[in-house]
C-alpha cells in the first residue's frame, strides 16, 4: 500500500530510484514543502510587504519628496514619489530572494535538518537546492503583487506596461536567490552571513539608483553601480512602472539573465560540495 502511494507522488520507478535523475519536477515538492510551511503564517507574512512601501512612501515620499519636488528623468519632470517607488519594488525583489536563500535555508538546512530530512527521499541534492531557489524567487514574486497593489492606490504604476514587473521580479528573485545560495554554500556559520550582507547587500541599496538618479552619482560610484544587479533590476522596474522602456532596457533583462546562468550552476556546484563531499 505504501509502495503505490509512493510512485504517486514522485512517479518514479525502481531504476529511478537506484540512479535518480539529478534533476526532475521532483524539486516542485521542495516549493510545496516551503509553501505549506508558509500558509501557516500567512497573516505575518502578508503584513511587511503590504505596510513595508506605506512607510518608505511616507519617510522618503512626503518627507524628503517635499525638499526634493520634481526630478529630471528620462527627458521629462516626475515626482521624487514616482522616482523611488519602483526603486522600493527591486529592494523587495533583493531582499526577499537573498534572505530566503540564505538566514531562511541555512536554518532548514543545518538547525531544522529539513534538507537531511528530505535526502531519504528520492529527491537529489541538486532538486533541493533549486527548489529552494525556486521558492525564494517566488517569495520575490509574491511580496512585488502585493506591492504592487499598495502602490496602485497612490497612483505610482502606469498600466498596463507594469504588470511586466511581475516576470520581471521572478528573473531577479532568480539571481538573488541563485547568489544567496552560493553564500549559504560557502559561511561556516549563521553569524557570518553579515559579511555578505555588509558588503554586498548594503552597498546596492546605496548605490543602484533606487534613491536617487545614477548620473548625479560621481564616476567611480557609476561604475560601482552598473556592476551590481540590483542596479538592473531597479532600470527594468523603473521603465515598466513610468512606462519609458527603451532599447537599453534589453541590456537590463541580458545582464540578469546571464547573471542567473552564472550563479544557478554555481550555486548548485557549490552545495553538493558542501552536502556531500
Amino acid at each position: 500500500m505504501n509502495r503505490k502511494v509512493f510512485h504517486f507522488r514522485f512517479q518514479t520507478s525502481d531504476s529511478e530510484l537506484r540512479t535518480p535523475n539529478r534533476l526532475s519536477w521532483r524539486l516542485v515538492r521542495v516549493w510545496q514543502r516551503n509553501w505549506d510551511v508558509y500558509l501557516k503564517t500567512w497573516k505575518i507574512n502578508f503584513l511587511p510587504p503590504l505596510l513595508e512601501p506605506i512607510f518608505y512612501l511616507l519617510a522618503f515620499g512626503a518627507g524628503l519628496g517635499y525638499l526634493v519636488g520634481q526630478i529630471p528623468f528620462s527627458g521629462r519632470l516626475i515626482t521624487y514619489t514616482a522616482f523611488i517607488a519602483p526603486g522600493i519594488l527591486a529592494i523587495n525583489v533583493m531582499q526577499n530572494a537573498f534572505f530566503e536563500t540564505t538566514y531562511a535555508s541555512y536554518v532548514r538546512m543545518y538547525y531544522q535538518k529539513t534538507f537531511d530530512a528530505i535526502m531519504a527521499t528520492p529527491l537529489t541534492v541538486e532538486e533541493i537546492i533549486l527548489g529552494e531557489i525556486f521558492w525564494g524567487a517566488s517569495r520575490s514574486l509574491m511580496a512585488t503583487v502585493l506591492m504592487m497593489i499598495v502602490l496602485s492606490f497612490f497612483g505610482l504604476l502606469a498600466y498596463p506596461w507594469s504588470l511586466a514587473i511581475i516576470p520581471a521580479a521572478f528573473l531577479g528573485g532568480l539571481a538573488f536567490g541563485s547568489a544567496g545560495m552560493c553564500f549559504t554554500a560557502l559561511m561556516p556559520n549563521i553569524e557570518a552571513f553579515n559579511l555578505p550582507v555588509f558588503l554586498f547587500i548594503t552597498p546596492m541599496f546605496l548605490f543602484s539608483g533606487t534613491f536617487f538618479p545614477l548620473d548625479q552619482l560621481p564616476f567611480w560610484a557609476k561604475i560601482l553601480a552598473w556592476i551590481f544587479p540590483l542596479t538592473h533590476v531597479v532600470e527594468l522596474i523603473r521603465a515598466l512602472a513610468l512606462n519609458i522602456l527603451s532599447p537599453e532596457n534589453l541590456w537590463n533583462f541580458l545582464y540578469l539573465l546571464v547573471f542567473c546562468l552564472i550563479t544557478l550552476p554555481l550555486s548548485l556546484r557549490l552545495m553538493v560540495r558542501r552536502l556531500i563531499h
